[in-house]
């Protein structure tokens, strides 16, 4: 392919695509470059078919490389770089999210996406472009898609003006953090982290970034059609019409518009395992003799086909009947039950429960010590409030491997996270690192909403004292086919699989803390997103009322298990003095007293202990090594030294002063050693601190101290 650049102003920067010199096998290949960032970006799809059935197999991978940032990691014995961090997942899922809707779900081509961050600047964000990348590839690949797509991020400044692609330093000002994606008319994916801003605002945040967004799309559309490929024929999987029109018949009979409709996902489950069972039994007849994979690819067709007949049933029900699979009307919520303190020992619980979900939320307080070091190719930085998200084969009673968290259990972990973020107190007013666990015990239907609020429960539980209580919706959407549609509050498992939209809304009373979005179609209008917006804040608050009726406010005392953390702040100059050489002194205030000890380059230092009267003791120690001595203060001081002309004594651990021969009496002392020998403790005054720092002290008439 012929090397070949493309560029457009956005943003105040250019935004620069080029091709044909880099990746050149692949199927589509282009470097994209905002500032000094550039991604790869490569799109490569099978001539045959996969072998796994049930969807379209999409792989998408976001490759971070340490060597973009001038970064060489790991330890001493392995720099070959592993796992993908939890950034690197959460921006392969949007671009993911970005892409999958609009490839055709019947296709059985194997796609993979591949984007490989090349250089980053440390201002330009690299998931914005890695959409753009991943669009332009696939453009100009031979791969059939419904694209482009592209991407940005909205900031909000302090005056009040969104910022269009901000840079790192004013995102970190910025009141909204919002990653926007979509074709040229529609948004199909979006991720925001907020400031408790207004839903009005977020709507005008959203119709900012459409603007952008169709910019960006049409200019890739160009390119494609400069220098696309001929678009190749996928391997779609599909029966004759008379087997599909056959399977969808038996479907029908067997009344699977009723069996999709009732409160329970149990029996729904068990009246469409019926209803598949004869239809397999129809497969039987007609493959009979065959072969079994003659079997198993007519029973993959079938499925397809229940999926799209399953689809028509609930978007017909809902946009002409308001009828919903579990009989809800289309604004209400499922029942909640709200418990705090469930667990004896914990530092603070939250159980959730919103109709058949439940998520479990542990909170456990520790040292600032305890925060995690996040080493990314992006940033250097400590992470002091952690949300940990499990989803246990169980919750959803299926039997499966139990092995660490997968990409689905990162992004609702960091949703959950991001949502409460905006309440968590400043360090300087509860130094604490927070860490929630939410265990999802059972699912049907927004877990990470559920975890949200147990979130909530739980740190008010254990004495945090959040500026405000937060509460998270799951929103749906059915859209018709002249566009008509109907909002959904609170979608279960069944509305999110056959719905068009999963919209996940926090926030608290003063506005919105996160959000997430993801479509099954191409995309949806602003108008949609903003009726979608508007009916979850009632929907919010109506959650919030029932968290607030179970605990009001943060409990005035933690658990009796919980550390305790004095505070104290020295100057930083005398921070060697608590260190001592080779971390001697440190090391052995720790060891006397049992205590954690952190200390911050400002000076700052923090104790942490469950036992108030080892803090205490490690705080008077510290007091000591640290204290500024001041002319007229009294000490009971340790004699160390004797001299000709006086004893140099020991007022607090490491600092001495020298008591002149002439200050021990009013009469006459020809030797000192008649007066003093080392080892003796004698009540003295601070006299002067001379030009040098130098402490003279002496011991005429000085009452001796008593604590």
């Amino acid at each position: 392919m012929e090397q070949k650049k493309w560029s457009l102003q956005i943003g105040g920067r250019v935004l620069e695509v080029e091709t044909g010199l880099l990746a050149k096998q692949a199927g589509g290949a282009v470097t994209v470059r905002y500032g000094d960032t550039v991604v790869l970006a490569t799109a490569v799809m099978s001539k045959g078919a996969s072998r796994i059935s049930g969807y379209f197999p999409l792989m998408v991978d976001f490759e971070e490389r340490y060597y973009a940032a001038g970064k060489i990691k790991g330890s001493r014995f392995i720099k070959r770089e592993g796992r993908p961090s939890d950034e690197a997942i959460l921006t392969g899922r949007v671009v993911d999210r970005t892409i999958r809707p609009l490839f055709n779900s019947r296709m059985r081509n194997e796609v993979q996406v591949v984007v490989t961050v090349l250089s980053i600047d440390g201002e330009n964000y690299p998931d914005t472009l890695s959409v753009i990348a991943a669009s332009a590839a696939l453009s100009i690949s031979d791969i059939p898609w419904n694209g482009p797509v592209a991407a940005v991020r909205v900031g909000k400044s302090a005056e009040g003006e969104f910022i269009l692609n901000p840079v790192n330093g004013e995102i970190a000002e910025s009141a909204l953090d919002l990653v926007i994606s979509g074709s040229k008319n529609k948004i199909n994916m979006l991720e925001a982290g907020a400031k408790e801003v207004p839903e009005e605002e977020i709507v005008k945040a959203f119709a900012f970034g459409q603007e952008a967004i169709a910019k960006i799309a049409t200019f890739v559309e160009d390119i494609a059609k400069e220098a696309g490929k001929e678009k190749a024929e996928p391997i779609l999987i599909q029966g004759t019409p008379e087997f599909e029109a056959e399977v969808k018949k038996i479907l029908l009979k067997e009344n699977l518009a009723e069996a999709l409709y009732n409160p329970s996902k149990q029996v729904i489950e068990e009246k469409i395992k019926k209803i598949k069972e004869k239809v397999s039994e129809y497969i039987k007849t007609i493959s009979s003799g065959n072969g079994a994979e003659t079997t198993e690819k007519l029973e993959e067709i079938a499925e397809q086909v229940f999926e799209e007949t399953s689809d028509e049933i609930v978007h017909e029900n809902i946009l002409k009947k308001d009828r919903r699979p579990d009989g809800r009307k289309l604004d209400e919520i499922r029942h909640i039950e709200c418990i705090v303190g469930v667990l004896p020992r914990t530092h603070g619980t939250g159980l959730f429960t919103r109709g058949e979900t439940q998520a479990l939320t542990i909170t456990t307080l520790g040292s600032p010590g305890d925060e995690q070091v996040i080493d990314t190719m992006e940033v250097d930085m400590k992470k002091r409030y952690i949300h940990h998200y499990n989803f246990p084969p169980y919750s959803v009673g299926e039997v499966k491997p139990m092995r660490g968290p997968g990409r689905r259990e990162v992004g609702h972990g960091a949703l959950a996270e991001k949502a409460l973020l905006p309440v968590i107190p400043a360090k300087e007013d509860f130094p604490y690192t927070i860490l929630l666990v939410s265990e999802i015990l059972e699912s049907n239907g927004s877990s990470s909403m559920a975890s949200t609020c147990g979130s909530t429960l739980s740190l008010m539980d254990a004495g945090v004292p959040i500026k405000r209580p937060v509460s998270g919706i799951a929103m749906g959407i059915i859209v018709g086919k002249n566009d008509e549609f109907k909002v959904l509050t609170d979608i279960q498992g069944l509305e999110d699989h056959y719905g068009d939209m999963d919209f996940k809304a926090a926030g608290t009373e003063n506005g919105i803390t996160a959000l997430q979005m993801d479509v099954k179609v191409d995309g949806i209008s602003v108008e949609m997103l903003k009726a979608v917006l508007m009916q979850s804040k009632g929907n919010r608050k109506e959650i919030l009322d029932k968290i607030l009726a179970t605990i009001p406010v943060p409990r005035e005392n933690m658990s009796q298990y919980a550390p305790r953390i004095i505070t104290m702040h020295i100057n930083p100059a005398k921070i060697r003095n608590v260190i001592g050489t080779g971390g001697k002194i440190i090391n052995e205030i720790i060891d006397e007293t049992g205590v954690q000890i952190d200390i911050e380059d400002d000076g700052s230092i923090f104790i942490t202990s469950t036992d108030e009267t080892s803090s205490l003791r490690a705080q008077k120690w510290i007091d000591n090594l640290t204290h500024e001595v001041k002319p007229g203060e009294v000490f009971n001081a340790k004699v160390t030294r004797l001299m000709a002309f006086g004893a140099f004594a020991e007022i607090l651990p490491g600092q001495e002063g020298l008591i002149h021969i002439s200050e021990f009496s009013d009469k006459r002392i020809d030797r000192i050693e008649d007066i003093a020998k080392v080892g003796d403790i004698i009540p003295v005054k601070v006299k002067q601190i001379d030009d040098q720092g130098r402490i003279n002290l002496t011991a005429k008439n000085v009452t001796p101290k008593t604590d």
